[in-house]
């Protein structure tokens, strides 16, 4: 039994390094898992999709998507996974971690960093680095139009009101007929300047 607890240990170590949780936030997250997977090794879709908290958010189905896009376990891969580990579930979580007291004003920034690049990939649907206007419409529109208190026309109205804004913002010279391409991730970390 001690072999096993110190490995547990090891392993728990090694995810406080990763993540910046505590010991105690790893075991709460743990049970937490273990609830949403039926005490499965892994998590599906369908088993995030069931938390109570989610069931009205109208993003819901892209804070479902965002546990399994691989650009958000902090490698340099693309694409999806069609299940996650209990390390995954951690490695997402970890975007949503405040700092500490402990925290240095240079871990602050990376973790902002981090928190508007897990931002911008929910809205890069199609894993290009861009948020074109399609993608940015289908967010507001779903953000806008679910609570019925306004249409679908002007919902793609303030879309398009909104990107036009930023193109200003991030191409200053642009002509009236310039098509702009879309948001990168630099275009966004400007316009989300906040700390």
């Amino acid at each position: 039994m001690g072999a096993s607890q110190t490995r547990s240990e090891h392993k728990y170590k090694d995810l406080m390094d990763k993540t910046g949780f505590s010991l105690e936030q790893i075991k709460n997250l743990h049970k937490r898992f273990q609830h949403l997977s039926g005490n499965e090794e892994t998590i599906s879709r369908e088993n995030l999709d069931t938390i109570p908290g989610l069931a009205n958010n109208p993003i819901r189905k892209q804070i479902i998507e965002a546990f399994f896009d691989k650009r958000n376990q902090h490698e340099n891969e693309v694409g999806s996974l069609e299940e996650i580990g209990f390390e995954q579930f951690l490695m997402v979580m970890s975007h949503f971690r405040p700092p500490t007291l402990k925290t240095t004003e240079e871990e602050k920034e990376v973790m902002r960093k981090e928190k508007l690049r897990f931002l911008f990939n929910m809205h890069d649907t199609d894993n290009d680095g861009t948020i074109t206007l399609v993608e940015y419409r289908k967010v507001v529109e779903e953000l806008l139009s679910k609570s019925g208190a306004i249409g679908l026309e002007a919902a793609k109205a303030i879309a398009d009101a909104a990107m036009l804004e930023v193109a200003s913002t991030n191409v200053p010279h642009m002509a009236p007929d310039d098509f702009y391409e879309g948001i990168t991730f630099e275009h966004f970390e400007q316009v989300h300047v906040f700390r």
